[in-house]
């Protein structure tokens, strides 16, 4: 059972998963559950008061609730979890077969400390293939990950960082930063995760493409998460 803490049993990972309004939270857990998820744990953290872990079928996950905020909700997991690994998963993005053994041996590496994921969409959408393409290209050349890049890092070097920062957006990017600052070596791995295209669907993928360039572009030249967070509403 991969909630159950046994003395002397080695756990590994802990998947944490900050949701809310998820409906389909069962289906997005379904092809989790489906991986080889023996000795690792997996912490669900809802920002709606358990609006969304009340739905949860599984007994075995560990359901959490703090205050709104995928920073906030994150840095709850993390504060849960057992492991020495931390997995940040959205939870519509669905991990590659191999995830976990993917992430264990790039963290045996000693001098990588952290890494992500090539980005791929659930989309026969040729703009958003190479959407994917660009984002996997440039998180290879910056090694600054996206958070639906599925983010995996060591636990004690992710709270000697100081963990996710409270913003309202862009708390990946400088989690990112923050490693980066500290000559940390961060990896990405040629395997994709499938994330959803329902954003790009519902504002236009043009629409959300150009937006997300304005947002990272101003983040970058020091506009504060809180002005960008009203802009990206």
């Amino acid at each position: 059972m991969y909630k159950t803490l046994k003395k002397g049993l080695s756990i590994n990972i802990s998947i944490i998963i900050p949701v809310f309004n998820e409906p389909n939270i069962n289906l997005y857990l379904k092809s989790l559950l489906n991986l080889d998820i023996k000795n690792h744990e997996i912490i669900v953290v809802d920002g709606n008061n358990s609006s969304t872990i009340e739905l949860i079928k599984d007994a075995n996950i560990i359901k959490a609730t703090s205050i709104k905020g995928r920073a906030n909700q994150m840095n709850k997991g993390a504060s849960l979890a057992s492991n020495k690994i931390l997995l940040f998963l959205h939870a519509d993005t669905i991990l590659p077969n191999n995830a976990l053994i993917e992430i264990k041996n790039i963290l045996k590496q000693e001098e990588i400390k952290a890494g992500a994921f090539d980005l791929s969409f659930n989309s026969k959408n040729m703009f958003l293939s190479m959407i994917a393409k660009t984002a996997s290209l440039r998180s290879r050349l910056t090694r600054i990950p996206y958070g639906d890049q599925a983010i995996f890092i060591k636990r004690d070097i992710f709270q000697k960082i100081g963990t996710y920062e409270n913003f309202p957006l862009m708390e990946d990017v400088n989690l990112m930063e923050k490693l980066k600052k500290e000559n940390y070596k961060i990896e990405i791995s040629k395997e994709k995760v499938i994330t959803s295209s329902r954003k790009w669907d519902n504002s236009g993928i043009l629409f959300t493409t150009l937006r997300n360039w304005v947002l990272i572009s101003l983040y970058f030249l020091g506009v504060s998460p809180k002005k960008l967070a009203k802009f990206y509403n």
